[in-house]
């Protein structure tokens, strides 16, 4: 069972969005979910406090609207921290899409269609959006229907690299349309992520080895140190017993 935010509002402003623990609980019974998610069952909150504290852990009210209430013992600052993490993972993996303009005139010959198309397919293949503007002028507003048919035989010619995201309209002297890529900048992001993580992780892996096999070379020093000092104890006894013998001779 996921935290419920208990949120709170007056005239529309959110005065709290965080669930209540520990003290902040004031209902007399709870139903109480243990740690690894065991039911425990209708306790008094006094008693549940107690066995938080026991615990070294929090009571969270987990459904405030359950009657009795739900409540639940997790490490509350460790679980924060984690839905921090998260959070900060999701913002990396959203695409940062911008929106692009390209204009067009009703009568454009095909040379500068073709340049105005490869901008456009430039812009979707690096994860942008394009909005695409037909300029009407003087008596060109009478007949936007050529504006439209030019909108769609441009999104015809580049549908291998977006779709239509917001079709053909007028809005006053001009036509619109919005086109989104087909995701290749997320996906490109992806790749690069991976690798990147890979590549730290193989990183890692190096410097770990490499401690370790300084550390297995200290210990290997200090062992051989350790041996030559009781070896060398060890004969200066030696030779002491020998010279007592001699002088008792």
């Amino acid at each position: 069972m996921g935290i419920e935010a208990t949120k709170a509002s007056r005239n529309g402003v959110i005065i709290s969005d965080e669930p209540r623990i520990n003290d902040e609980i004031r209902v007399s019974q709870v139903r109480l979910i243990g740690p690894n998610g065991e039911q425990v069952g209708v306790i008094a909150t006094s008693v549940a406090l107690n066995l938080a504290k026991e615990a070294n852990l929090d009571l969270v009210e987990v459904a405030p609207n359950a009657k009795p209430p739900v409540a639940k013992l997790i490490d509350y600052g460790k679980f924060k921290y984690n839905e921090k993490i998260k959070a900060r993972e999701a913002r990396r993996n959203q695409s940062t899409a911008e929106i692009k303009e390209i204009r067009f005139r009703l009568k454009i010959d095909e040379h500068d269609f073709d340049v105005k198309k490869g901008h456009v397919v430039r812009f979707l293949n690096g994860g942008d959006k394009v909005k695409v503007t037909i300029m009407l002028r003087g008596r060109e507003q009478s007949r936007p229907i050529g504006g439209v048919e030019l909108l769609q035989r441009l999104a015809s010619e580049v549908e291998e690299y977006g779709s239509v995201e917001s079709a053909p309209k007028q809005e006053g002297r001009n036509i619109i349309m919005t086109l989104a890529p087909k995701g290749k900048k997320v996906h490109t992001q992806s790749e690069q992520r991976r690798r990147g993580d890979q590549s730290r992780a193989e990183r890692q892996a190096r410097q770990a080895a490499r401690l370790a096999a300084k550390q297995e070379a200290q210990a290997q020093a200090a062992a051989d140190a350790k041996a030559s000092v009781t070896k060398t104890s060890a004969q200066k006894n030696t030779t002491k017993e020998g010279s007592n013998a001699e002088d008792e001779e």
